[in-house]
């Protein structure tokens, strides 16, 4: 009896990442007019059990085959079903870390004081991303990206001012006809295969006629587009320079993991599902958006738009390792998609302290007063720029170098090496560009402000926090390759997880879907 209640509560821990941030949220909410630093402290501490649940079940998914977890007891694919496997356990444990270092960065800085519900929107924000990496159906995909789309929206406004109100209605405009498209995709695939559980649409998928393959994969293509737009891959990448350069850098951070949630959403499904139908398109789009990316860090006049804009850039390189197909260049994909995050959110919340610490000027590409606490700045934007330029010593150097090799078999391995190498070369130009004007050089006018209030060191803790992991995933560049290179060949053996979710290789008879409960 207590061996069947210790694998309940190993089984309930599945749900957790989706159980906790919603509690969190709910008790955040009661307390955040009256007490706001009880509100702060649920979301932190809340963010902190998810690091250490994330931890649990990496270890577990690293020992295991996918796991699924049956809603409600209804077995896969009559109910909704969650299902934990490497690459969920991985994306998790990235979303916890992100969600720890913003939030804690969000209560120190008191961002979270220039709204009411800040801590509860980012607690259902984190639901949404929890749930879009373990949902099982891709329904349930749909319906956790419309959660985690409609916390975005608050956050992307949170502070208020006219250019967040403009850039966010866009934002929403944007999303929501990704979203209808999102449906329509769903319903051609539904109406091809009578499914919407991913591993029964894997397995009917394989199963169709001739003559309906060609609407499947049109299916396919509508959604893959849709996981491009949420990825901001060129050309529908127009949304995002502008959204995430107006809303508070903090809130960026935290989206460094959304533009993410659109490459797992191709990892997942494409190989899965749809095969490599997508390759023709997704590897010259991902070649550009790495160019443009990089080309408008160069461009860009202030720190938050060239942060945007390296977003994108580094975005690219992911989707181009994602595009080979092939387990070599998932596997590197897999080790550089924490790295890309990671370096893109901790270069977001060193742009906001020195926006907070600069005094005048803001975050403008211009010389300015000498300031207190400019060198602890200086030294945290240069590691913040050689994470995101993929330079040695830190794993973006690594990341680029798994890409480029995987690489090699390609027959556009020239265009790839040739973009990312000019492209890496552009973005330290950037990067040294910015660093020296805004680090460097000095302008005494306009003098500071006699009522700054002086700079509070603790401040920099989630930045010195984010750039520890990095610093970690460069040391253990190895077991963290061994555990990437484990779960792109579990990403490709799809018969193991059919039998993982469905309990067979092939989908269930009618005589079995009448015997559901």
């Amino acid at each position: 009896m207590s061996l069947s209640i210790s694998d309940n509560l190993a089984a309930s821990l599945i749900a957790a990442p989706i159980m906790l941030p919603s509690l969190a949220g709910t008790m955040a909410l009661i307390f955040r007019r009256r007490r706001r630093m009880v509100a702060a402290g649920i979301s932190i501490g809340s963010t902190a059990l998810q690091v250490l649940i994330a931890v649990a079940l990496l270890l577990r998914a690293s020992q295991s085959d996918p796991t699924p977890y049956a809603m409600g007891d209804w077995p896969a694919p009559f109910g909704i079903v969650l299902v934990l496997d490497q690459l969920a356990a991985w994306m998790l444990l990235l979303t916890s870390v992100v969600g720890f270092a913003v939030a804690t960065h969000a209560a120190l800085t008191k961002l979270d004081r220039k709204g009411w519900n800040f801590h509860p929107i980012f607690q259902f924000q984190l639901l949404g991303i929890n749930g879009a990496f373990l949902t099982g159906d891709l329904f349930n995909l749909f319906v956790f990206f419309e959660v985690l789309l409609i916390a975005s929206y608050g956050l992307i406004l949170h502070g208020q001012g006219a250019r967040r109100l403009t850039s966010g209605v866009q934002y929403v405009v944007v999303n929501l006809t990704g979203s209808t498209l999102f449906l329509v995709g769903l319903g051609i695939l539904y109406g091809v295969t009578g499914t919407l559980n991913m591993a029964d649409m894997a397995a009917r998928g394989a199963q169709l006629a001739q003559g309906d393959r060609g609407l499947f994969l049109a299916g396919g293509l509508v959604l893959i587009a849709v996981f491009a737009l949420k990825a901001a891959l060129l050309p529908l990448h127009l949304w995002l320079p502008r959204a995430y350069s107006s809303t508070a850098p903090a809130v960026a951070a935290l989206f460094a993991i959304m533009t993410k949630v659109g490459a797992y959403s191709i990892i997942r499904t494409t190989p899965l599902i749809f095969g490599d139908v997508a390759e023709p398109i997704l590897l010259p789009a991902a070649l550009g958006t790495i160019a443009l990316g990089f080309a408008g860090m160069l461009a860009a006049r202030g720190l938050r738009d060239m942060a945007a804009f390296g977003l994108i850039g580094s975005t690219g390189t992911l989707l181009v390792a994602i595009a080979l197909f092939d387990s070599d260049g998932l596997a590197a994909a897999l080790y550089y998609l924490p790295h890309t995050t990671l370096a893109a959110a901790f270069l977001f919340l060193t742009v906001d302290l020195v926006v907070r610490w600069r005094g005048v000027e803001g975050d403008a590409i211009v010389p300015t007063p000498r300031f207190a606490g400019a060198s602890l700045l200086a030294f945290l934007f240069l590691a913040g720029g050689v994470a995101l330029a993929g330079l040695p010593p830190l794993s973006g150097f690594f990341g680029k170098l798994l890409i480029l090799d995987a690489a090699l078999v390609s027959p556009h391995a020239a265009w790839i090496w040739g973009v990312i190498l000019v492209t890496s070369l552009i973005a330290v130009v950037a990067l040294a560009r910015a660093g020296s004007t805004v680090f460097w050089k000095h302008d005494e006018t306009p003098e500071l402000p006699e009522d700054r209030e002086p700079p509070r060191l603790v401040q920099a803790l989630p930045c010195l926090f984010l750039l520890a992991l990095l610093v970690g995933l460069t040391v253990f560049a190895g077991p963290a390759t061994r555990y990437t290179q484990g779960t792109a060949a579990q990403l490709l053996d799809t018969p193991l997880y059919l039998r993982s979710v469905l309990g067979t290789a092939s989908p269930p008879s009618p005589a079995a879907q009448g015997d559901a409960p």
